[in-house]
């Protein structure tokens, strides 16, 4: 005869209650993102009559083929994107960890001190032009750079990596120290593979801040060779949006250009990437806040 295996009461109860409430949290973060996609292919008529819709009435693709009229362009500034995602993430990321990593550490007398450099910089700032003027005395200007160099440093990534070290034993340091490993040596080898749950997080962040990142390129950027795909996209509109208004004011009517529909197509072009790249990172990105989570 088999025992059976009774579950506790306080399990029945998650399952019952947690599961559903979990199903209807996840439809609810399902839901706007279909109905963004459901009115990327529905007519401006439609939209202008019956609004935002999950099921197009007259299904279209006038603003695809109005977005991607000029292929070429989008297509560069994929590439303009992906690559100072990829090259911004991986530069920021060890930078702010090395940080991170020396203001932990116990025998910097001035850890204290640059903590709250950093820190004093979340509260105040010289503000947006003195920032501007200091980035186009260094060059920045129409060049890759601008678009890479001022967003590498994150002082909440920092103080994120800072709160995360200081949980790791610090005898580690000490005893790699005794056996003559240098400090640069000690982070690669020891203090870096430890890391991997907050690399995980500040490197997932991190890339979305580089890969919606539109305002540098407005700043500095007049290359349109340069232009990252978000102010490619955010330019296409606000060209469509004036044509409209200009053609108003003479007496024209122009609905050809498919305003409404096309915010929800570039919404659709812009997250599809990072949802498909997503369950191929998503394993690491588990993996990463296991690993460490239980301490020997």
């Amino acid at each position: 005869m088999k025992k059976r295996h009774h579950l506790p009461k306080d399990e029945i109860a998650f399952r019952v209650i947690g599961y559903p409430l979990l199903i209807l949290f996840a439809v609810i973060c399902v839901l706007p993102f279909l109905l963004v996609i459901g009115s990327s292919f529905a007519s401006e008529q439609e939209i202008s009559r019956y609004g935002f819709t999950f099921f197009p009435r007259e299904f279209s693709l006038e603003s695809y083929k109005t977005i991607f009229s000029n292929a070429e362009s989008i297509i560069r500034a994929y590439g303009v994107t992906i690559f100072i995602t990829v090259v911004g993430t991986a530069l920021s990321t060890f930078i702010n960890m090395m940080t991170g990593y020396v203001l932990m550490r116990r025998d910097f007398r001035w850890r204290n001190k640059f903590s709250f450099y950093f820190f004093f910089t979340t509260l105040f700032s010289g503000g947006l032009m003195p920032w501007y003027m200091v980035c186009i005395s260094l060059g920045l200007k129409d060049t890759i750079h601008a678009l890479i160099l001022p967003n590498l440093v994150s002082v909440w990534n920092i103080i994120l990596v800072k709160g995360f070290m200081s949980g790791l034993p610090f005898e580690i340091t000490e005893s790699a120290k005794i056996d003559g490993a240098g400090d640069f040596q000690i982070f690669i080898k020891l203090i870096w593979p430890l890391s991997t749950p907050v690399i995980a997080t500040i490197g997932l962040f991190t890339a979305l801040n580089f890969w919606n990142s539109w305002y540098n390129t407005m700043l500095f950027i007049n290359d349109s060779n340069l232009y990252s795909l978000q102010y490619l996209l955010y330019k296409l509109i606000n060209d469509a949006q004036a044509m409209r208004e200009i053609a108003a004011e003479s007496g024209e009517v122009i609905n050809t250009v498919p305003i409404e529909s096309m915010k929800m197509a570039l919404t659709v072009i812009v997250t599809g990437p990072i949802l498909l790249l997503y369950p191929f990172v998503q394993k690491y990105f588990i993996k990463g806040l296991t690993v460490g989570a239980v301490k020997g």
